[in-house]
């Protein structure tokens, strides 16, 4: 085990000794969140997507009263290595999870997008199955449908940085609350993909 991995291991699981918590009392022992309390699930996301994550809430670009203390306890060496912990963690299989309806009403606005009012398919930026893609657009697959809830309307109050290019911030402003429930409802009910702590997500 590398010096990052053996340092975010440390912290996710004790904290550190300038007073952060230790990760797993919100997301988990393994990782894998607490979806009924909107935390979200860390394990397999791209360490890229998750360091740059940190670090906004760190500057105040993502605003959590939760998350922002946390992450400016932590020093930018600390966040490297907790997002290289997380990333190479496996996601457990969860027979619970089957795949999403197709002919729901968030499968097709995932899949296929509402060219009408200019909203491309969720997944054209974040993978097919939403699998995730780069450190830019993290896996939504098997995320908490309250976290993803939270996080839409987040860029619809821009208590969130609009992201690569502005994307989000647009998207958001184009969803209507049961367009945020139904892809939230579709994207929670996939199976996590393991491939996505590979290289990108």
């Amino acid at each position: 085990m590398n010096l990052a991995r053996a340092d975010g291991a440390a912290i996710a699981l004790r904290g550190n000794k300038r007073g952060v918590p230790a990760c797993i009392s919100c997301h988990g022992a393994h990782g894998e969140g607490m979806p009924a309390n909107g935390y979200p699930r860390l394990a397999g996301l791209n360490a890229g997507y998750l360091e740059t994550q940190l670090e906004a809430f760190a500057n105040g670009q993502r605003v959590n009263a939760m998350m922002a203390p946390v992450a400016q306890t932590l020093n930018a060496d600390e966040r490297a290595a907790v997002a290289k912990y997380y990333a190479a963690l496996n996601n457990p299989p969860d027979p619970k999870k089957m795949l999403a309806p197709t002919d729901s009403a968030g499968a097709r606005l995932a899949t296929q997008g509402r060219w009408s009012q200019n909203l491309p398919a969720c997944t054209q930026c974040h993978g097919a199955m939403g699998v995730g893609v780069g450190a830019s657009f993290p896996a939504l697959a098997g995320q908490s449908s309250l976290y993803i809830e939270n996080q839409l309307r987040a860029w619809q109050q821009a208590t969130r940085a609009p992201g690569p290019l502005g994307l989000m911030k647009v998207i958001a402003s184009k969803l209507s609350a049961a367009d945020i429930q139904e892809l939230a409802a579709y994207f929670s009910a996939l199976p996590a993909n393991n491939s996505t702590r590979k290289g990108s997500p």
